[in-house]
Parts: structure tokens; sequence; C-alpha cells
């Protein structure tokens, strides 16, 4: 029978509704450690709580300190399940899968029900992240995310509704696997892995999203903070208004990067147009095109990045070349 660690960090999953306020909140007691018995004719199971927190509280250093504890303990065990909020999720798994060296299956699941609430999705996915974790199958896959009886790739997966149990998506992708009674079966593979092991994060990134109408203020405010890179998710193809190129071109004469994606939720950045703004010019002024990232989980690559160089060219490599 494997060995499966099991690392608990908060958010809904571990959770309870007040019944009569309707309010779901956390509590002293991991409400699953109770139903802990579940999970045992699958695997032999321990349990750790790395951190108690609500997801949108968590941050890049609290993912920094969760890959610690997996690889700590990488030697002890066949596999990882993580207990997540789902609001940052995806962004923690993604972390994980840069920063991660083990071919051995790590599993973040998580829940949009609390355990006590009708039609709960917790414990469900708990057992069905267990399932997948000793399936051998999942070896060499990266870091998976397991939610509603589908399994997704950290690089692809997003949340895609406030509420629905059938949030976590991958557009354009669809997940690499399914769960049936049964079954665990992958109909996709992981064809390329790209490593960046990081000991610590120290740079400070922002996100920005392009809109109609926007003027050179963001950007002019973002270069007074001195940020050590920008992200930002680009309309289309990559493209933003004329009014931002000017204040792009002084970010970029002082080294700082600026990496660009779409706001679209499916499709890459090229650079295709010609005009003030366009794809091609911005490319030509040094911006650097991402190869399918979303906005948040270029912002997690580049600050990953930035702690192994700090040069332009390695990271237009890094950023255009893998996903």
């Amino acid at each position: 029978m494997k060995k499966i660690l099991i690392v608990h960090t908060g958010g809904t999953i571990s959770m309870l509704e007040n019944k009569e306020t309707g309010e779901v909140s956390t509590t002293a007691k991991h409400p699953l450690s109770a139903l802990s018995f579940h999970l045992t004719a699958y695997a032999e199971i321990e349990e750790t709580v790395a951190f108690s927190l609500p997801s949108p509280q968590i941050t890049p250093q609290h993912m920094l300190q969760l890959a610690r504890v997996i690889k700590e303990r990488v030697n002890d065990y066949d596999g990882f399940v993580i207990t997540h909020g789902t609001d940052t999720l995806e962004e923690t798994a993604y972390f994980l899968d840069l920063v991660l060296e083990t071919d051995k299956p790590v599993i973040l699941t998580g829940a949009m029900r609390s355990s006590n609430e009708i039609g709960s999705d917790a414990l469900y996915n708990l057992i069905s992240s267990l399932r997948v974790a000793i399936e051998n199958d999942a070896v060499e896959k990266g870091v998976l995310v397991v939610m509603n009886d589908e399994i997704h790739t950290a690089s692809n997966v997003t949340k895609t509704s406030t509420s629905n149990i059938a949030t976590f998506q991958s557009p354009q992708y669809g997940p690499i696997g399914i769960i049936t009674k049964e079954s665990i079966i992958f109909h996709h593979t992981v064809l390329t892995k790209h490593r960046h092991p990081a000991n610590q994060i120290t740079k400070n990134v922002f996100l920005l999203k392009a809109y109609a109408g926007m003027d050179d203020g963001m950007l002019t405010l973002l270069h007074s903070a001195k940020p050590d890179g920008i992200v930002i998710e680009g309309l289309g193809q990559g493209n933003l208004p004329d009014a931002t190129v000017t204040p792009l071109k002084k970010l970029l004469d002082d080294n700082i990067p600026v990496v660009l994606v779409s706001r679209c939720y499916q499709g890459i950045v090229q650079p295709t147009y010609g005009y003030d703004g366009g794809g091609r010019q911005l490319k030509e002024l040094g911006v650097i095109f991402s190869n399918g990232l979303t906005g948040p989980k270029a912002r997690i690559k580049m600050l990953i990045a930035l702690e192994e160089t700090e040069n332009q060219e390695t990271l237009r490599q890094i950023f255009e070349n893998e996903y």
C-alpha cells in the first residue's frame, strides 16, 4: 500500500457553514480529519497542516513554504495531496510545478462547498485526489489539480466560475484525465517539463490589465514604484492602446522586464499588428511575449525566473520557448 502525505493549507475545504447565518468560516480543527477513515482503504495516510488560510491571503512566500514541506519529505512518501482554497489554487499549483524537482504525484484539490453544506464536494474531491496520487500513471506528469471528476495540469487550469462546483477548467486544452468510480483515465500527457528551483522569492512584480481608453497614467505610476518586473494582460493577440507606448519605453529603458499575455482566455499573444501599440511594435520595443500563460501565472513565473536571472534575453527565452 502506498504512503501519501496530505498537506492542509486552509480554504473552503477546511471550513464549515454556520447554519443560522449561512456564513462559511474557519474552524479550530480540519473537518475532514474526522472522516479520514474513508481514505485508509486507498493508502497509508499521514496528515500535516502547513498553514490555515483562506486562499486570498496566500502569498508566494506561503507557496515557497509549501514547496519546502514537500522537498523535506519527498523521500518519505509516494505522493502528496494538498488541500487549498480555490481562489488562488491555480497559482499555488503552477508555482509548485515550476519549483519542485520530483516526478512523484503532487495533487492540489479544494472545495466549492464546505463539508457540512448540502451537495458538498469536499470529501469527494479529497478521495478523488488520493486515488490519483496512488495511480502509477500520475507519475512524471507534474503538479496536477483534481476537482469534480477531472484532472488538470497546473499550467492550463483556471477557475472559471465564482461558485459552480465545475469551476476548474483548462480552456482550449481540456483536462488531462478523468475519474470514474472504478478507474483513473489519462487521455493526454505532458510532453515537456520545465523546472526553475527557487530557494527564495524576493522580487516585486505587478500585474496590470489593459482596457479601452487606457492612458499612460497607470504605467507611469508603476514605474515610480520601481518594480522588478511587470506583467500586462493585453488586448486580443497582444496589443495595447497607443498612449501606453511611451511609458513602456521608459520602463524597458530602465531594464525593467515587461511580459505580455492576453486577457483572452484562449489563444496566445503574437506580434501581428504594426500600428502604434500593436503587438509587432511592442515586441520590437523589447516587450516579452509569454507562451500561453494567464496573467496570474505569468506573474508567478516572473517572480521565480527573476531569482534565476535578470538578463532580458534569458527571460525572453524562458517565457517564449517554455510552456
